[in-house]
C-alpha cells in the first residue's frame, strides 16, 4: 500500500498517545497514516476500553481474540507500550517518551494527569517544542469544563439532535459517533498547524479540544438558519431545510436519493416524470417557492416516483444531470465499483501473519503517500523496541550526539 520510494508527510514526527476509545486515538491513526511514529500508551490492565467493545472481535489464524473491530477502527499504524500512571515507573517511562516526542495527545479529565505530573506545564518543563493536545468533553475553561464528555450526549447538547429524525418522532444521534470523530479530524488539523509553529519558533503549546465546541460548529448552515431568522430549526426528516426536492424519495422498489439543487436540475426533473406545466407554477418554479411548498412538491414528486424502478429512475436522472442517489447498506457500500476503484477497503498482515481489514484514511498525497504498515497493535506488543529506543536516545544525548 505504501510507495517506499517517496516518504509519507509526517515521516520523523513522534507522538505519544495517551488517548482510549475514539476522539484521541482516531486523531492518532490519522497521523500515524500521515507517517508519525505514533506510540500508544496503555494500561497494562486491559489497555484501550475498546479492545473489549464487542462482538465482533477479530479472531486470529489460531482463533486468539484479536481485540474488538472497533478497537481496530481507530488504531492502525500504532505501536502499543503499556505504563501504569499510578505508579512513578510509568510516570516516568511517559516523561521519558515526551521527552523525545513532538506531539502529546490525551483525553482524560480536566486536571486528571496533574497529579501524575504529567499535564501540559509538567511536561514543557522537559520537552519546551511539545504540542500537547488535550481532548475533553468541554474544554479547559467553562462552567462544564471539569464534567465527563461522551458523544451521544454532546450530540444531544450541541443541537444535532434536534434538528436529525421524523419531526413527529424522537429526535435522533447519528449512527457513528461524529461527535468523536470531528473531533479527531479538527484535533489533527491544529495539532499540523502548532507543529509548523513549533517547528519555525521551537515553542509549543497548548491544543484544547472540546467535543461540544466541535459537535456544536459543524452545524454549519443550520446554525447560520438560527442566527439570521432567531428561529430554532425543526427536524425535517430526510428533507434539506433550505432546498426542495432534497431528500429521499419512494420508488416501486425501494427508496432513493434526489438531490435537486437548482431550478434548471428540477425542470428536468419533471420532465423525467411527466409533470408538465409543474416547473413554469410560480408555486415551484424556484427554490425558495419550493421550500414554501415543500409538502406539496413532495406529493407530486413521490405520487410520479412510486411508478418507477428504482434502478431505472436513477439511470434516466444520471442521463440528465439530475442528482440522485442511491440508500446503500454498509455492505453494498464495499460492493460499489467506486469504492473498490478508490481502493478503500485494505487488508493488513500483523506480525504474526493475521490479515486485518480496514479502512485507508480518505486522503490522497501524489508526492508525500500516505502509509498503510500494520493493523492496530497487541496490547504491549513493542514494549522492548520502544524501551531500547528511548535508552539509545538518552544515551546519544548523553554524549552529546544529535541521535543515536
Amino acid at each position: 500500500m505504501t510507495d517506499s520510494s517517496k516518504k509519507p508527510p509526517l515521516a520523523g514526527i513522534r507522538v505519544i498517545e495517551l488517548a482510549r476509545v475514539l476522539a484521541g486515538p482516531w486523531a492518532g491513526q490519522m497521523l500515524a497514516d500521515l507517517g508519525a511514529d505514533v506510540i500508544k500508551v496503555e494500561n497494562p490492565d486491559g489497555g484501550d476500553d475498546t479492545r473489549q467493545w464487542g462482538p465482533p472481535f477479530v479472531e486470529g489464524g489460531d482463533g486468539e481474540n484479536l481485540s474488538a473491530a472497533y478497537y481496530h477502527s481507530a488504531n492502525r499504524n500504532k505501536r502499543s507500550v503499556t505504563a501504569d500512571l499510578k505508579t512513578e515507573e510509568g510516570q516516568s517511562l511517559v516523561r521519558r517518551l515526551a521527552a523525545t516526542a513532538d506531539v502529546l495527545i490525551e483525553n482524560f479529565k480536566l486536571g486528571g494527569l496533574v497529579k501524575y505530573g504529567l499535564d501540559y506545564e509538567s511536561l514543557r518543563k522537559i520537552n519546551p517544542k511539545l504540542v500537547y493536545c488535550s481532548i475533553t468533553g468541554f474544554g479547559q475553561s467553562g462552567p462544564y469544563a471539569s464534567l465527563a464528555g461522551y458523544d451521544y450526549i454532546v450530540q444531544g447538547m450541541s443541537g444535532f439532535m434536534s434538528i436529525t429524525g421524523e419531526p413527529d418522532r424522537q429526535p435522533m444521534k447519528a449512527g457513528v459517533a461524529i461527535a468523536d470523530i470531528f473531533t479527531g479530524i479538527y484535533a489533527v488539523a491544529a495539532i499540523e498547524a502548532a507543529l509548523i509553529h513549533a517547528l519555525k519558533t521551537g515553542k509549543g503549546q497548548l491544543v484544547d479540544m472540546a467535543l461540544l465546541d466541535v459537535q456544536s460548529a459543524v452545524l454549519a448552515n443550520q446554525n447560520m438558519n438560527y442566527l439570521i431568522s432567531g428561529r430554532a430549526p425543526a427536524r425535517l426528516g430526510n428533507a434539506h431545510p433550505n432546498i426542495s426536492p432534497y431528500e429521499v424519495v419512494p420508488s416501486a422498489d425501494g427508496y432513493l436519493i434526489l438531490a435537486v439543487g437548482n431550478d434548471n436540475q428540477f425542470r428536468r426533473l419533471c420532465t423525467i416524470l411527466g409533470l408538465d406545466g409543474v416547473a413554469g407554477d410560480e408555486r415551484f418554479s424556484t427554490n425558495k417557492a419550493r421550500v414554501v411548498n415543500r409538502d406539496e412538491v413532495r406529493r407530486l414528486i413521490s405520487t410520479e416516483t412510486l411508478r418507477w424502478q428504482k434502478a431505472d429512475l436513477l439511470k434516466v436522472c444520471e442521463e440528465n444531470a439530475v442528482p440522485a442517489g442511491a440508500i446503500n447498506t454498509i455492505e453494498e457500500m464495499f460492493a460499489d465499483p467506486q469504492i473498490k476503484a478508490r481502493g478503500l477497503r485494505i487488508d493488513l498482515p500483523d506480525a504474526a501473519g493475521n490479515v486485518i481489514p480496514g479502512v485507508r484514511t480518505p486522503v490522497v498525497l501524489s508526492e508525500t503517500p500516505l502509509r498503510y504498515e500494520r493493523p492496530g497493535p497487541r496490547l504491549g506488543e513493542h514494549q522492548e523496541e520502544v524501551v531500547a529506543e528511548l535508552e539509545a536516545l538518552e544515551r546519544a544525548k548523553r554524549e552529546g550526539k544529535s541521535s543515536p
